[in-house]
């Protein structure tokens, strides 16, 4: 099964390892991975932050650069949202909109791809110790994922999934609402990781590393004892 590589911006300047470690578990499953190192951001930010006609542009590129046949993986719900929610609108009536239904019909978050496309759900995974889940905004509200990811961590071994009261609630980055909103985002990111400390849980995963950053973030300023880490990175350990 051919699978483009999507990398998004934070993945490649931020959490390389986790994309490697994406691909570590594609091609354990047979997968033939293949990565266009020309392709840059999907535009999301520009989009959020009322610039559409930036955005379509970077968008633009996005679709040349993924043309090819076969499906679209990344590690991020949050970019595989904007590309199935938003280009159609960007590409509307426009020469791109047959290309971009292309894409996004292609499109798929990692963890999507593996429980609803390859139909797994043990890797063999092993990584000692309790954890907690947090459903970023992207992955549940745009995409609908919910209980894929919990699928996985679940036949996760020595791992102990307990869920937190405040599992489904916004961690508070919101790209730049974390900037223009500082205050706010800071004690939306302290609700969470309260949260899950509640739980007594070692680790915090996650399908998004933007929400990773923001709230190991508030973890490592306060020195609490709790981890993130991406589910990509969870399905990778042990073997």
């Amino acid at each position: 099964m051919n699978v483009q590589l999507f990398i998004p911006c934070f993945v490649d300047q931020l959490y390389p390892e986790t994309g490697m470690n994406m691909v570590k578990v594609l091609e354990k499953l047979g997968c033939k991975v293949s990565y266009n190192n020309k392709q840059t951001c999907c535009g999301q930010p520009a989009f959020n932050a009322g610039y559409r006609d930036e955005a379509k542009t970077v968008a633009d590129k996005f679709l040349k650069d993924f043309n090819g046949d076969g499906y679209i993986v990344g590690p991020s719900g949050s970019c595989t949202g904007y590309v199935r929610n938003y280009y159609e609108k960007l590409f509307d009536n426009s020469s791109g909109h047959n290309l971009s239904n292309k894409v996004r019909n292609n499109m798929y978050e990692f963890t999507e791809f593996l429980t609803n496309v390859l139909k797994v759900e043990d890797l063999g995974a092993v990584l000692q110790g309790k954890a907690t889940y947090h459903d970023a905004c992207g992955a549940l509200r745009e995409c609908g994922i919910k209980q894929g990811p919990r699928r996985l961590l679940q036949h996760v071994k020595g791992l102990e999934m307990v869920e937190m009261k405040e599992c489904e609630t916004c961690c508070g980055f919101g790209g730049t609402f974390a900037v223009k909103y500082e205050p706010i985002s800071i004690g939306m990111a302290q609700t969470k990781v309260q949260s899950a400390l509640d739980t007594g849980a070692k680790y915090m995963i996650t399908t998004d590393v933007s929400c990773m950053m923001h709230i190991q973030g508030y973890i490592d300023k306060n020195n609490l004892p709790i981890q993130t880490m991406h589910i990509a990175d969870v399905l990778a350990s042990g073997w």
